[in-house]
This record gives C-alpha cells, structure tokens and sequence, in this order.
C-alpha cells in the first residue's frame, strides 16, 4: 500500500504508484465526467492529489484545457495577486565531485575553468548585485567537501548580510547546496538563510543512479530525503524541482506532487517553493543527447497544473528560459522569476571572458534587471524586492497558513509596492520611474483594507520626501 507519511525515499517516492496514477490517467483522459469532477474539486483552490493532477495533465479534451489555464491564472492571482519577485543567482564555487552527466560542472570535465570566490570577490559581487538594485539572492555551489565545505558557505553568506553599499543590501540569501546533514542545515538555520533550495533532478531512482554515476550525489535516497533532514533541522522554508528532460514528464511530475505530499503530510508545510528549469546547453552538454526533452505546450500545461495542484507554493522560473516562455509562465502560475543572472563564477563585478568558461549553463534570457523590471511593469505585474516575511517570521506553516486563507495579499501587496518604490528611487531611469510610479498608483486604490492602504501611502510617501528605506508590514 502506498504510504505518503513515511520518511523513506522510496515510499514516499513511490515507483509502483507513480506507474499506477500514469496508466489510470491515460485510461480516464478521456472520461468527461470524471475530468469535470475533478476540475470542480480544483475550482475550491485547496489543491489536487498527484492522481487527480496527472489526470488533467494528460486529457487532450479542449474545453477541458481552456478551464485548467483559466483556473491556473485565477489561482495564481487569488493567492500571488500581480506580484513578481525577483531574485538573482550568485555563483561561489564551480568545483564538484560528482559526476552528473548533464552539467558541465561534473568533475571529468576538463574544459571548464575552476573557480571560488574569496571573500574579497564575494564582496565586489554583492556590490555588483545590489547596484542592479537586487534585495535577494540563491546561492549555488558545486559539492566539494575540501573547496566548498560548510564552513566556506557559512562564512560567505556572512559576508553577504554584511555588505551594505550605498542604499543596497541583501536582505534574503537563500541556499541551493547539496543534499547535507541534519547538523549542517542547523548551521545554515542559524547564519540565517532563507530557503534551502535543492532539485531532485530526476524522481526516477534507475534513471537518478545512471544520471549520477560518480561521486556523493549518486546516493539516491540520501538525496530525496534531504528535505526531510533540512525541516528536522528547523528550517521551515524548502524549495523543491526537477530538471525537466532527464525522464518523462509524466514520472516527474508526479514525483514532484507527491513529494510536495510527503513534506505536508509529516511537517504540515509543503514546499515553500517549486521550481521547473529544463535542460540548456552548457559547455560539454547537449540538450539533443536527452531523449526526454519538453516541448513548450506541455511545459505551459506542466506549470499549470502544478499551480492548481499546490495553490499556494511560489513558482520559480529562471533566465534559463526565453523572454517569451518566461512571459507566457507568468500567466499560468509563475510569482518568482530571475533578472539580470550570471551562472559564472566571479560574473557581475566583471564581465567573463570566453576563455575564461566558468558558466553552468547558456542564458536564454540575457536582459538586464532595468529591462526585466520595465517589461514586467508594462505587462501589468507588480516587481516585488520583498523580503519582509523572512524577516517578520512568516515562514514554514505561519506563511502558508496566510497564503492559505488569502490574507497574504494584506502584507504582500503594500510590501511589493514598497520594495518597488524603493528601486525606482534608488537605481531607476527616468522611464522607469515614470512607468513604475503609475502602477504604484493604480494598485495602491485596489489594496482593500483601508488601514493598510492609508499606511503603505504613508511609507511611500516617507521614501521620497524624507529618504527612509524598509518600511514593511
């Protein structure tokens, strides 16, 4: 029987089941009664069982996909309003010892240049960053116990919270490192991280071991049970993913749900975040070797159904993907997207050489942040530089408690617009301003508590006349 409540790996992963719910959807996928079923279920916005959402994703029933993308974008606008929240990449450390045959990070590439960040570069980074006007990053490290060991990275994020530059600061770091022990993510708790970021890869276990021949990583359950360790641990935000094109969408998907159940069952907190790269090139890696690759349509249905599955988790999308898949994600569900990225290593306070080749992967979206904040704003979305529930503790089960019952939107809009006014002060152009101060108006009026929306005029206000900075509710 399956048993989603169970800390094993390969129980709340479960092979079998996964198989099951593919076979039921594709016998169902055209049972009109059942798919309305369901989608009435969805409409309540409390979310779908992995079953009921491999349902919908594999109907090819017009009507059907009409509804789910309206749905998708209605959800996505019930619990994340308008709000963008943007975020950039920093880079620490290529050096790694596994060896993952889809990034050119593995360690029998000698091609790439290794590279780690001192101090002292870390620094001129944050000011680089925080000079686009950046609030919050994701760290990234290759897995090297003698380059990058637990105390490189605690010492580096204490640097970064140390930087102030001007009216710059990195309020929030988030952490993508590898899967770790219970001991070393109370450690990162404790330097005061934000989400601890770490993708699956691949929910397949055969698929995992052949993908990770070499090296720590090539423990499958170690792996997929790290979250489990992170939230033992105390921290209560985690972000979950895959890397579409490793093995069928299908499995991921739903290994992707199903883990989603898992933390919820036994923590009472799903993920904070859900993110869904697909493979790019990048150095020695050819998207063509995969057989698996996602085509636009059923990545756009993907993203859908993943916001009416799991209402309330924050979507991520990066410069992976181009200006207009990014835009299209938007709609369906998206809430957190990058702008302005390097993936090399030493890569905003100096533009890298070719030669120099520390990237992990090609860009697909090489705008600025000015650019991305301008396009977002001329499509209606609200940039958001927030941070302020990390920093108020409205995180774990008190953060989607609120995003639950809706009443985020009471501290998220007015501290969206904020952040946004205090970009367009401190490092937007003319036109920006301009283009931004406009959206602030008209979105301030549909704030619908009248206190809140009488104090966040106030806050506003007090940015420009007075020049005060990280007003927050």
């Amino acid at each position: 029987m399956y048993n989603k409540a169970s800390s094993k790996a390969e129980e709340f992963i479960n092979h079998e089941e996964i198989l099951k719910s593919i076979e039921y959807a594709h016998q169902n996928k055209d049972n009109k009664i059942l798919l309305k079923k369901v989608l009435e279920k969805a409409k309540l916005e409390k979310g779908l069982s992995h079953r009921e959402a491999i349902l919908l994703l594999l109907t090819d029933d017009e009507e059907i996909n009409s509804s789910i993308f309206s749905l998708a974008k209605k959800i996505k606008e019930d619990h994340y309003g308008s709000r963008i929240v943007l975020f950039a990449p920093l880079y620490l450390s290529n050096y790694c010892v596994n060896g993952c045959v889809y990034c050119p990070y593995h360690s029998q590439n000698q091609n790439i240049r290794r590279k780690k960040l001192t101090q002292d570069e870390i620094k001129k980074e944050v000011i680089a960053l925080q000079d686009m006007g950046h609030k919050r990053l994701a760290l990234e490290l290759g897995e090297d116990p003698i380059n990058n060991p637990i105390e490189y990275v605690l010492e580096s994020i204490k640097t970064i919270y140390s930087i102030k530059h001007e009216n710059g600061q990195i309020r929030r770091a988030n952490v993508n490192i590898a899967a770790t022990t219970v001991e070393n993510y109370k450690k990162l708790k404790d330097a005061g991280i934000g989400t601890y970021i770490l993708f699956q890869e691949t929910y397949n276990k055969k698929s995992y071991e052949e993908l990770h021949p070499t090296g720590p990583k090539h423990n499958y359950d170690y792996h997929t049970e790290a979250m489990d360790r992170a939230m033992q641990a105390g921290i209560d935000d985690v972000g979950i993913g895959v890397l579409f094109g490793l093995e069928t969408y299908m499995y991921e998907f739903i290994g992707l749900l199903m883990h989603a159940e898992h933390l919820e069952e036994k923590f009472g907190v799903g993920p904070h975040t859900i993110s869904v790269p697909r493979i790019q090139p990048g150095d020695d890696i050819d998207p063509e070797d995969f057989k698996n690759q996602l085509a636009d349509d059923i990545f756009e249905k993907i993203i859908a159904m993943i916001r009416i599955s799991v209402p309330y988790t924050g979507m991520i999308i990066s410069t992976r993907e181009s200006k207009e898949v990014r835009e299209r994600a938007l709609e369906l569900g998206v809430s957190q997207i990058s702008g302005g990225s390097r993936t090399s290593v030493g890569g905003y306070a100096q533009e890298e050489k070719k030669e120099d080749n520390s990237a992990q992967f090609d860009l697909s979206d090489n705008r600025t942040l000015e650019e991305i904040v301008d396009w977002l704003i001329e499509l209606g979305y609200i940039p958001s530089f927030c941070t302020a529930c990390y920093r108020e503790g409205r995180t774990g089960d008190r953060f989607m408690q609120l995003c639950k019952s809706g009443q985020i939107l009471n501290c998220c809009q007015p501290n969206a617009l904020m952040t946004l006014k205090e970009y367009l002060l401190d490092y937007g152009s003319d036109f920006s301003k301009k283009l931004g101060q406009k959206l602030i108006d008209e979105e301030l009026k549909k704030i619908p508590n009248q206190r809140v929306k009488e104090k966040a005029s106030e806050y506003i206000e007090d940015m420009e006349k007075v020049g005060k900075r990280d007003f927050r509710f």
